[in-house]
């Protein structure tokens, strides 16, 4: 399913969070946002997930207004993990995958044969089916990100959106994180902080500063020494990685 963001903008008080993006990704692409911190990335994909109106513009889904949809059918098309996506109640593994099912459901709560299937398959995908009878507050950072993905997958939508999906993971949990995601075969769109990831998982690169789009393209094409000194502040000299070949870069700070 494709996604089109179409001259969105956001004020708030006193700010523009958000100035007049045009940003597409098509039908199974991962399309990587980054930017600085405050540049607009969170206001921007709370639009997409609906969790914040724009002030200006529209979020299409394969040409329909997100906004025009019902919450039960926008939610049957695109699943989100916030950057705040935990719960405070010690449910179940097993119950936090089920919430994923609620807008498959005729009745609230009432849960069919085929969900119990969906559910234990979306935790079997990211290796967590032997969790399902864990406390969701139990498991370690890592842990609760696949938990969280397999009740986006159990939500079975097309669309996926990331809000710093890897904060608080360490390496290993990051890789493995991003490459679950990149399996998932979803149209992906996701805010990310570590440039060398973004690097080595997006499609696509959508450089946000100020609230603007300052830069699009392949990860190769965008991270420039030139952008990234004038986006981050810093120098950056980019190598080739030793298996993939794809860009890595290592930063210095830029000289005074």
């Amino acid at each position: 399913m494709r996604v089109d963001i179409e001259d969105l903008s956001v004020e708030v008080p006193g700010a523009r969070l958000v100035r007049d993006v045009e940003l597409r990704a098509g039908s199974g692409e991962f399309v990587g946002i980054v930017g600085p911190n405050g540049s607009g990335k969170s206001s921007l994909l709370r639009c997409v997930y609906r969790a914040l109106r724009p002030t200006h513009g529209r979020v299409l889904l394969d040409g329909d207004d997100l906004h025009g949809l019902s919450a039960r059918e926008g939610a049957r098309r695109l699943a989100a993990l916030p950057q705040e996506s935990g719960s405070e109640f010690d449910f179940t593994v097993g119950e936090v995958v089920a919430m994923g099912r609620l807008p498959h459901q005729r009745a609230a709560g009432r849960t069919s044969r085929e969900d119990t299937e969906v559910c234990t398959a979306a935790l079997e995908r990211v290796g967590a089916g032997h969790l399902a009878e864990r406390g969701f507050l139990t498991l370690s950072g890592g842990e609760k990100q696949r938990v969280l993905i397999a009740r986006a997958l159990a939500q079975r939508p097309k669309i996926l959106v990331l809000d710093e999906p890897t904060n608080h993971l360490d390496i290993s949990q990051q890789l493995e994180v991003l490459a679950l995601v990149r399996e998932s075969g979803l149209t992906v769109l996701a805010a990310l902080h570590d440039l060398n990831l973004a690097a080595t998982h997006c499609d696509v690169l959508y450089v946000l500063a100020g609230g603007r789009i300052v830069a699009s393209g392949p990860p190769d094409e965008v991270l420039t020494p030139g952008l990234l000194a004038d986006v981050f502040g810093v120098r950056a000299h980019r190598v080739p990685h030793p298996e993939s070949g794809l860009p890595q870069l290592l930063f210095d700070r830029l000289p005074r």
